[in-house]
């Protein structure tokens, strides 16, 4: 039985920076950060794959213990997985301390068999008791779970209830979680390999920290990886991150791979029948998702009222829509569901499912006002341009000429339609791979 409890409290507004006008009217973005009572449970029953669940949850926990550039001391400061509960569904999301690798582990329908009196999603701290539980389940044992605002529980007889209560979301993971839904929503299926070609691929991973990039190929029916490029590879940074998948290689049916047009990312999902592990990777190890500023561009225009509206249906946690239907469905175009569907991103309230090709609503313990603190790039463009910094130049068209005052340097940017370029070190560096610039931004803003 589900204990009575008291109604949990949402207070503060929409921000601006969200809404046209700033129009408080989007059901979804209206919760508060903090619960007035624990509330009832998100989900409460057993879980019909126990033994894999089990192992996928204590693969997602290693992913979040892992980290391969960060220091032990900044490592301790991250914490484990963001559990959503609703639609019939169960998701368990996570990076790595470097936030260069994002896990999430979803049980769909068939793979539990409980209640969901209430949806949410909590953030809790897997410590060493739950991973101890974990290990515990054998393949005969059954397995109890309860997700709740405040807390997750699980229980596997004849061990006793283990209990993790919520802790803060790391800005670290949020920031992460605007790059990585819009990577895997841009992500493609290439390959698809069974059991035999699974265990073949896996051991062509080479020892220890691997630094050059790797390629995945396939001729015939046999997948391999090796440091030369071929036509059709897909290159892989950080190659030795994928080991973080081996404990659960004997226990998977296939693995689907799906890769970033661009190779800026890689996803790689284990099936288990009505449980999926995925793993994706950003493009080098030393380059973690939470900086990648991959949702900038899509931050500069306002969204129409209309759409606002048209989303609000879709304010329920896990509820899931497919983009280009609800273009489709509003009469709208791609690029301003686009901009809609990058503005929630960016505060962290979509996630994608890579299988169905649909984005999944899900509310984070987070003040949706902190979006443009997340993004220290759109910041600094609004202030570059409250500075009257920027002196369009030329106009014809798409194409643009800029100049955009720095600290003792003027920089020119040009823009071409979808393709920007801006005279600053930024630019020179990371040549467009990482987002737009401040300048760019800041252009881009004033002539929207």
């Amino acid at each position: 039985m589900i204990p009575e409890t008291n109604t949990i409290s949402y207070s503060y507004p929409i921000p601006s920076v969200f809404i046209a006008g700033g129009a408080p009217r989007l059901l979804l973005a209206g919760y508060s950060e903090t619960e007035k009572a624990t509330g009832p449970a998100f989900f409460q029953g057993s879980l019909e794959q126990p033994y894999i669940t089990a192992r996928c949850l204590i693969a997602l926990s290693n992913v979040v213990r892992s980290s391969f550039t960060l220091t032990p001391a900044t490592a301790a400061m991250m914490k484990d997985p963001i559990v959503t509960a609703g639609a019939e569904k169960l998701r368990f999301e996570g990076f790595s301390q470097c936030a260069g690798v994002y896990a999430r582990v979803d049980v769909l329908p068939g793979g539990h068999s409980g209640s969901f009196p209430a949806s949410g999603t909590v953030n809790v701290d897997f410590n060493q008791p739950m991973i101890n539980a974990l290990h515990a389940v054998s393949r005969n044992d059954t397995l109890q779970l309860t997700v709740n605002a405040r807390e997750i529980s699980v229980q596997s007889q004849p061990t006793e209830r283990i209990t993790e209560k919520k802790v803060p979301l790391p800005v670290k993971w949020i920031k992460g979680l605007t790059t990585v839904q819009l990577f895997l929503a841009a992500s493609e299926k290439v390959h698809t390999l069974n059991k035999v070609q699974l265990r073949q691929l896996f051991q062509g991973i080479p020892a220890g920290a691997v630094k050059t990039d790797y390629y995945l190929t396939v001729r015939g029916n046999r997948p391999a990886f090796s440091p030369v490029k071929a036509a059709n590879a897909v290159c892989v940074g950080g190659i030795h991150r994928l080991r973080l998948l081996e404990p659960l290689l004997p226990l998977a049916d296939e693995l689907q791979v799906f890769v970033h047009p661009d190779m800026q990312s890689t996803t790689w999902q284990l099936n288990f029948g009505s449980v999926r592990f995925s793993l994706s990777l950003s493009r080098e190890a030393w380059r973690g998702f939470s900086g990648e500023g991959a949702a900038l561009d899509s931050l500069i225009a306002d969204v129409p009222d209309r759409l606002i509206s048209a989303m609000d249906k879709y304010g329920h946690v896990n509820q899931e829509f497919n983009a280009t239907l609800l273009a489709v469905e509003e009469q709208a175009g791609f690029e301003e569901i686009d901009q809609l569907t990058t503005r929630l991103a960016a505060m962290g309230l979509l996630g994608f499912d890579l299988d169905e090709n649909v984005y999944f609503y899900r509310r984070l313990p987070f003040k949706l006002n902190r979006i443009m603190s997340l993004n220290p790039r759109m910041k600094d463009a609004e202030q570059l341009l409250a500075e009257d910094k920027v002196a369009i130049i030329s106009r014809q068209q798409d194409k643009v000429e800029a100049r955009v005052a720095g600290s003792g340097v003027t920089h020119t940017v040009m823009i071409d339609g979808d393709m920007a370029r801006c005279t600053c070190t930024w630019f020179a560096k990371h040549q467009g791979e990482r987002g737009p610039c401040k300048h760019i931004l800041a252009v881009r803003k004033k002539i929207n």
